[in-house]
C-alpha cells in the first residue's frame, strides 16, 4: 500500500526544481489529489498535465503568488472546492539572491522576507485553521543550510527569510500538536535546480557523499514527513545536504 493513498496535498513553487519533484513523488503515492501551485503558469500548467499522464492522481494548476494575501486564500478556497480538504501542505516557494550587504536596501530586504518567511507562515495559518478542524495534518517546510550556518554565496536576506522558517515550523508544531498536525522542515544543502544555476563555485568533492544533491533527495524525505511513518515526529528540521552540515 502506497503511504499517501487517498491524501490531498498542496505544493507551492511545483513549477520546478525541489517542489515539482515533490508533487510528483507525492502524486506516486497514490494520493487523490495534488494541487500544483507557482507564479510559472505555463511550466506549472505543464507539470500537473505531466501527473495527471503519469499516475492516478487528480492534478491541478492553481497560480499563487505567495506575498499576496488574496492568492494565498484562493489556492485554499479552489483546493477545498476540488477536494473539500487538504492534508498535506509543503511549502516549497520562495525566491533566492546573491546580492553584497552592500546592495540589500530596506526594499529588497522586504521584498525577500515578504515572499520566502511571511508567504510561508500565511499558507501554514490557511492549513492550520483547516487541519485543526480536521484534527489531522501535515505541513513540510523547505529551509536551508544557509538558515543553520549563514551563508557565502547567497545573501544575508536569503539566509534570514531561511532561519526565520526553521523557527516559524518549531513554533507551529507545537500549537499543531494537540490537533494531531505535524509540523516539520527539510534542509536541503546544494540541490541542482534551475535557482543555483548560477552557483558554480560549488565543489562536489567538498561533499562527504561526493555528489551535488538532486530534487528527488529532498522529495523523498518530504513525502516520508508527509506520511504516517513520520507520525511521531515534529517540529523536527532534517538535514538533506549529503553530510555537509551535521548539526
Amino acid at each position: 500500500m502506497k503511504d499517501l493513498k487517498g491524501k490531498v496535498a498542496i505544493v507551492t513553487g511545483s513549477a520546478g526544481g525541489i517542489g515539482e519533484a515533490t508533487a510528483f513523488a507525492i502524486a506516486k503515492e497514490e494520493a487523490e489529489g495534488v494541487i500544483v501551485s507557482d507564479l510559472n503558469s505555463d511550466r506549472g500548467n505543464e507539470v500537473a498535465e505531466m501527473i495527471r499522464k503519469e499516475t492516478k492522481a487528480k492534478c491541478e494548476f492553481i497560480k499563487t503568488d505567495i506575498s499576496d494575501i488574496t492568492d494565498i486564500k484562493n489556492l485554499f478556497d479552489k483546493t477545498l472546492k476540488l477536494f473539500g480538504r487538504i492534508d498535506i501542505l509543503v511549502n516549497c516557494a520562495g525566491i533566492c539572491d546573491t546580492f553584497p550587504i552592500e546592495e540589500i536596501d530596506e526594499k529588497q530586504w522586504d521584498k525577500m522576507l515578504k515572499v520566502n518567511l511571511r508567504g510561508t507562515y500565511l499558507c501554514c495559518r490557511e492549513a492550520l485553521i483547516l487541519m485543526k478542524k480536521a484534527k489531522y495534518g501535515k505541513i513540510v517546510n523547505v529551509t536551508s543550510i544557509s538558515g543553520q550556518i549563514g551563508g557565502i554565496a547567497t545573501g544575508i536576506d536569503y539566509c534570514t527569510s531561511k532561519g526565520g522558517i526553521i523557527t516559524l515550523t518549531m513554533s507551529l508544531a507545537k500549537i499543531g500538536g494537540p490537533y494531531n498536525i505535524n509540523v516539520n522542515a527539510v534542509s536541503p544543502g546544494f540541490v541542482d535546480t534551475e535557482m543555483t544555476k548560477e552557483f558554480t563555485h560549488f565543489n562536489p568533492e567538498s561533499v562527504p557523499l561526493r555528489r551535488i544533491g538532486k530534487p528527488e533527495d529532498v522529495a523523498d524525505v518530504i513525502v516520508f514527513l508527509a506520511s504516517e511513518k513520520s507520525r511521531y515526529v515534529t517540529g523536527a528540521i532534517i538535514n538533506v545536504n549529503g553530510g555537509v552540515f551535521m548539526g
